[in-house]
């Protein structure tokens, strides 16, 4: 698949000069700060150096003072409160942090996470009807219920209140709960809008423990939930997102709690954890417990101070996540021979159906799909009688609002701008599949159906220093609005020993000068690009996109290029 690269050019030469000089650095990397809205010293100085006195006044989010002063009522008057979150690792996390705040004040408590397969998505009949056979009187809904109106109301007339924190787009109306905690609310003037769902938990307890005036010390060792959360549910590592991201990772790095040092050493996880291994070690494991089982074994795991107990549930939860790589494997074999057999190759979108698929991997399978297939995309299977399924979209398109067009042929759905889920009735199938292809046809513009290699900047090797190096690892945390950057080099040869490496031959080992300075020369690796070795060998020029990453061999560490794509220069 060919990718289409594009260079980042929405900074004035003027700013960047003027942040360069105010803070002694290369121009290249003040261009970058300035990408990342980062356009003053000060700012700088909160972006290199996140704090936690950064983050804002919970209690600037619209009903938090409602949710905090029906949370101390609850616990004054001994009322029974249910802790309530779905089952992805956004909602298991911050029900294992409010949870597990929570019980320091009150031991009239529990947790409920619905049933991926009997119960669906989010706030459930049977789960208000758990609620009432047990005796209680306040809800608590982390990362779903914005939605929910007739559940909620549902819960009023059997006297249980709710109290929604959610991240989601709200629709036309809210729930009438007690409090709806949802910065995306049009009325809410909360600074920070893009919170994960375990965010939003966050700032509940931030707001409880401020109102008691208890020492914000205390929270710190929640901290790496909310990191879980927001690096695993891809929401920007911008603005408060970073502080958190940053802190919680310091938290995981210094004292990993019992359930996540399991995970951890079971994937043989020795160095320092980033962003990149919550999303690809940490949160897959989280995940799979719902989606094989039921995600209150991951809450079990999250919640667990005994090592020996973390130890077991960790064990059984990546052997649960073996099985849902082999689910994964085969249903994308599967729907891929689907696709090759479909009459309309050229079309827009993927939309497949298939009644035996594992409902808990059909999201990873879309994304999978994508891969190779690269347009907006939904994976539908059979649950209770209807069709429901996982949707994933390409970069720049908004999928949310594409189903949304398609609304009267279902009976819900919800999500992001590039992550959705759907049910509709099994009769509907095909017209939705039709109308899909016509709402994303007429909507999306050609361009966003060729992946895009977003370019921070074009250098040359000679700028590769241990000081250039060493200030943009300071860029980290990375993730969604502040990506790891991507540089572009032209005119590149091969120094001599470039060739294809692995079990097919199907990496490239690069070892890479400029034509016009073969003094700066650097090793590196292009993974599936073995069969580009040959023309290397025979002189080609090349122009190369990569990131940087330190490579440690044989005691010796040195800067290395990650190899993102390359193309013959022109």
């Amino acid at each position: 698949m060919k990718n289409r690269w594009s260079l980042i050019q929405n900074e004035t030469q003027e700013l960047v000069l003027q942040l360069a000089q105010s803070l002694g650095i290369s121009q290249v990397l003040a261009k970058l700060l300035v990408t990342r809205q980062v356009t003053s010293f000060e700012e700088a100085k909160a972006f290199f150096r996140p704090s936690l006195s950064n983050l804002h006044d919970p209690f600037l989010m619209r009903d938090m003072d409602k949710a905090i002063a029906r949370i101390f009522k609850a616990i004054e008057a001994k009322q029974r409160i249910l802790v309530y979150g779905d089952y992805d690792v956004d909602g298991t996390t911050a029900v294992s942090l409010v949870y597990s705040f929570l019980l320091n004040h009150t031991k009239e408590l529990d947790y409920y996470i619905p049933d991926r397969y009997a119960e669906g998505y989010g706030i459930s009949f049977q789960g208000i009807d758990f609620a009432k056979a047990n005796g209680f009187s306040l809800i608590i809904a982390l990362d779903c219920g914005i939605k929910s109106l007739d559940k909620v109301d549902y819960a009023s007339e059997l006297g249980i209140d709710f109290i929604i924190c959610d991240h989601h787009l709200p629709g036309e109306k809210l729930p009438k709960a007690v409090a709806v905690l949802d910065p995306k609310r049009n009325d809410c003037n909360y600074p920070y809008k893009e919170l994960s769902g375990c965010g939003i938990g966050f700032k509940l307890i931030q707001a409880f423990s401020k109102q008691k005036q208890l020492s914000f010390d205390a929270l710190e060792q929640y901290l790496d939930l909310t990191a879980i959360s927001t690096a695993c549910d891809i929401v920007p590592i911008t603005g408060e997102n970073r502080i958190l991201t940053y802190f919680g990772l310091k938290q995981l790095n210094e004292s990993p709690r019992a359930g996540i040092k399991a995970i951890l050493e079971l994937a043989a996880k020795t160095k320092e954890i980033t962003v990149t291994d919550l999303v690809f070690i940490v949160g897959p494991r989280i995940n799979a417990a719902g989606r094989i089982e039921h995600a209150k074994k991951a809450v079990e795991l999250l919640i667990s101070n005994s090592p020996e107990i973390a130890v077991i549930a960790g064990k059984a939860i990546s052997e649960t996540n073996s099985e849902r790589k082999e689910l994964d494997k085969s249903i994308t074999e599967h729907a891929l021979q689907l696709i090759e057999k479909s009459s309309n190759l050229q079309a827009k979108t993927t939309v497949l159906f298939h009644p035996e698929w594992h409902k808990g991997v059909i999201g990873i399978v879309a994304s999978r799909l994508i891969e190779t297939h690269y347009r907006p995309t939904i994976v539908l299977t059979e649950s209770n009688g209807k069709a429901t399924g996982s949707a994933r979209s390409v970069k720049g398109f908004d999928i949310h609002e594409a189903i949304d067009a398609c609304s009267d042929l279902l009976e819900q759905f919800g999500g992001h701008k590039y992550a959705a889920g759907l049910t509709l009735k099994l009769e509907n199938i095909a017209a939705f599949q039709q109308k899909f292809e016509t709402v994303v046809s007429q909507s999306i513009d050609d361009r966003l159906l060729v992946p895009e290699i977003e370019i921070d900047a074009e250098i040359d090797f000679s700028e590769i220093t241990d000081k250039f190096f060493r200030i943009l690892n300071q860029f980290a945390p990375f993730g969604p609005q502040n990506m790891k950057p991507v540089f572009l080099t032209k005119n590149v040869i091969s120094a001599g020993y470039t060739k294809a490496v692995g079990q097919q031959n199907d990496h490239l080992k690069l070892d890479v000068c400029q034509v016009h300075d073969s003094a700066s020369r650097f090793s590196g690796i292009a993974f599936n690009l073995g069969h580009l070795a040959n023309s290397f060998q025979e002189g080609k020029i090349f122009d190369i996109t990569y990131s940087l990453e330190e490579n440690e061999w044989n005691g010796k560490t040195s800067i290395q290029l990650k190899v993102v794509d390359l193309r013959v220069s022109r």
